[in-house]
C-alpha cells in the first residue's frame, strides 16, 4: 500500500500533523511519501505563502481577521471562483507526480492541497482515496471547495452539523480528532516529579507550562514577570520556540519563583506531563496535545481567524479558560489554580472532546481502505 502525505509550510502545525500520520503508517509497514505541495508545484508560491503567513501573523492580524470573516460570509461554491481556477492551473503538475508514485490514498493536512485534489477527483476522475484533515476546531471557508474528496477528518462528532452546511455528507466526515504524535497518548515513562527534578524544579510545587508556538510570537518575558508577582505558590516552564531574544531576557532576569526557559524542544509531551496547566496560543495542534494529556489550558493571543474560532469552540464546550485585555492572565490563572471545582469541570469536559488516539485511528482507517 502507498500513501502520499501532503502539506504546505505555513507555520509548523500542518506539517506536524501530516508527519504524525506518516510516522504511524511507516511503523505499520506502509510505503509513504511526504510532499510540501507548494514547494513542489512552485517555489514562488511556496515562498509567498510562507512569507504572507509570517507577516500577517505578526504585523497584519486585524486585516487578516477582516478578510477571514468576510470569507466566512461568502458562498464559495462557484466553479469559476479565483481559488478554484488556481487549483485547476496547479492540478496537472501534481497529477503527474501522483501518477508517477501511484498512491492508493492521499491525505492532506492543509486545505490548499485538498482544493487541488478536489479538481483531480472531479475533473480528471483520478481513483486514489483523498482524505483532508481539519487542523483547527473549525472549518476554514475554503473547505467548501473540497467536497469532492472522499473523506474529511474532523476534531470530533460535534462538527457534523457545520460540515453539512459546508456541503459535506455525513459519511464523508471522520470524527477521529486532529492527528497528533502518538507519544501524547502513550503511557509516560517518567512521573511529573521526575521530570520536574530533571529540570531543576521543585517536585511538589504547582507547575505552569507557558508556550508561544514554534515561532515564539509574543512577549513571554512580560508574561513571566506578571505571573511572578502572583501570591500563589507556583513555578514556570517557558518554551520560547525559535524566539532566542525572549529566552535570553528570561535567562537574564531575576524572579521570586523558579523559572526554566527553554528554546525549541521535541519533548513537549514530557513537559505537559510535568505541568498542572498550560498557557498557550490556541493552535489546533497544541490544544489537541494538551487535551490528550488532560492538561487544563488558558488561551492567550489567538491568531485572528482560525484560532479565534478555536477559542469560541473550547470555551463553549468548557474545556479551557481564556485571558484577554479585560480578563488579565494573572487573574485567570489565580482563579484556575485556587478553584478545584473549576479544574475538575475542565478535566471532566475534556473526556468528550479529547481524541488522544487520533493518529492511530486515522492510520488504521487508511490501512483498512486497502483490504
Amino acid at each position: 500500500m502507498k500513501v502520499l502525505c501532503l502539506s504546505i509550510t505555513a507555520g509548523n502545525g500542518h506539517n506536524a500533523t501530516a508527519k504524525a500520520v506518516q510516522d504511524y503508517l511507516d511503523s505499520q509497514g506502509v510505503e509513504t511519501r511526504f510532499l510540501d505541495t507548494f514547494k513542489y508545484l512552485s517555489k514562488f508560491i511556496a515562498a509567498t505563502t510562507e512569507n504572507v503567513f509570517l507577516f500577517t501573523s505578526k504585523y497584519a492580524q486585524k486585516p487578516y481577521a477582516m478578510s477571514y470573516t468576510s470569507l466566512e460570509k461568502t458562498k464559495r461554491s462557484s466553479e469559476y471562483a479565483p481559488t478554484r481556477e488556481a487549483a485547476k492551473l496547479l492540478a496537472p503538475k501534481l497529477k503527474d507526480y501522483i501518477e508517477a508514485f501511484d498512491p492508493d490514498v492521499i491525505i492532506s493536512s492543509h486545505v490548499f492541497p485538498c482544493m487541488i485534489m478536489d479538481v483531480l477527483k472531479s475533473k480528471y476522475k483520478m481513483r486514489f482515496k483523498a482524505i483532508g484533515i481539519l487542523t483547527d476546531f473549525t472549518y476554514h471557508p475554503f473547505w467548501e471547495d473540497c467536497t469532492n474528496i472522499d473523506y474529511l477528518v474532523t476534531p470530533n462528532e460535534l462538527f457534523e452539523l457545520e460540515g453539512a452546511k459546508r456541503g459535506f455528507k455525513k459519511e464523508q466526515l471522520l470524527p477521529f480528532g486532529i492527528p497528533i504524535h502518538t507519544k501524547f497518548s502513550q503511557k509516560p515513562k517518567y512521573t511529573a516529579a521526575q521530570v520536574r527534578k530533571a529540570l531543576g524544579l521543585d517536585e511538589d510545587v504547582p507547575t505552569v507550562l507557558i508556550m508561544s508556538g514554534s515561532m515564539g510570537h509574543g512577549a513571554m518575558s512580560k508574561t513571566v514577570e506578571t505571573l511572578d508577582k502572583l501570591p500563589t505558590k507556583l513555578q514556570m516552564i517557558c518554551v520560547c520556540g525559535t524566539n532566542k531574544e525572549e529566552k535570553r531576557k528570561i535567562e537574564r532576569s531575576q524572579y521570586e519563583k523558579k523559572v526554566v526557559p527553554l528554546g525549541w524542544v521535541d519533548y513537549v509531551d514530557k513537559l505537559m506531563e510535568a505541568s498542572d496547566c498550560i498557557i498557550s496560543k490556541p493552535g489546533g495542534i497544541t490544544t489537541s496535545e494538551a487535551l490528550a494529556k488532560r492538561l487544563p489550558m488558558i488561551m492567550i493571543n489567538p491568531m485572528p481567524g482560525q484560532e479565534d474560532r478555536n477559542v469560541e469552540f473550547l470555551l463553549n464546550n468548557g474545556v479551557a479558560m481564556n485571558a484577554t485585555k479585560t480578563a488579565a492572565l494573572d487573574n485567570v490563572l489565580y482563579q484556575m489554580l485556587t478553584n478545584p471545582t473549576r479544574l475538575h469541570s475542565l478535566k471532566n469536559n475534556m473526556e468528550y472532546i479529547r481524541r488522544p488516539d487520533s493518529t492511530k485511528t486515522l492510520g488504521d482507517f487508511i490501512i483498512a481502505l486497502n483490504k
